[in-house]
């Protein structure tokens, strides 16, 4: 499955979450629900995946930790917050970096139209 079509089906995903619980409720609700929402389409997903964090080789004993993967190839940063800020779009970017992956998810829930809370954030994107 080509980039695109797997980030559509992710983006699917989240509206039909979105649409049963509605926006107001904590981050750890809306990732439980889309992963299972992820399983149900039959799509491979990590929840809190580790990130390490390596700075001039030496790997640093951090715990930032990814919300979800999926497919081993997107990223999905989840929040539930008034507004997204350029620093929600920086804190993806940068997992993207980290982790050598190309596409990112930010996903809002606390919006009342889903399709207002999605970012799509792209890390040296090639078609």
């Amino acid at each position: 499955m080509d980039i695109n079509s797997l980030s559509s089906k992710i983006i699917g995903a989240a509206i039909e979450v979105h649409k049963h619980l509605g926006p107001g409720l904590l981050e750890s609700v809306y990732e439980q629900s889309l992963c299972h929402e992820l399983g149900l389409r039959k799509l491979s997903f990590e929840s809190q995946k580790p990130l390490p964090v390596v700075y001039k080789k030496k790997r640093l004993d951090c715990n930032y930790r990814l919300d979800i993967v999926v497919e081993d190839s997107i990223i999905i940063e989840l929040k539930s917050c008034d507004k997204l800020e350029p620093i929600h779009t920086a804190q993806l970017l940068t997992y993207l970096k980290l982790s050598g992956l190309n596409l990112g998810l930010l996903l809002n829930f606390n919006v009342p139209v889903m399709k207002d809370g999605i970012v799509r954030v792209v890390n040296k994107f090639k078609e």
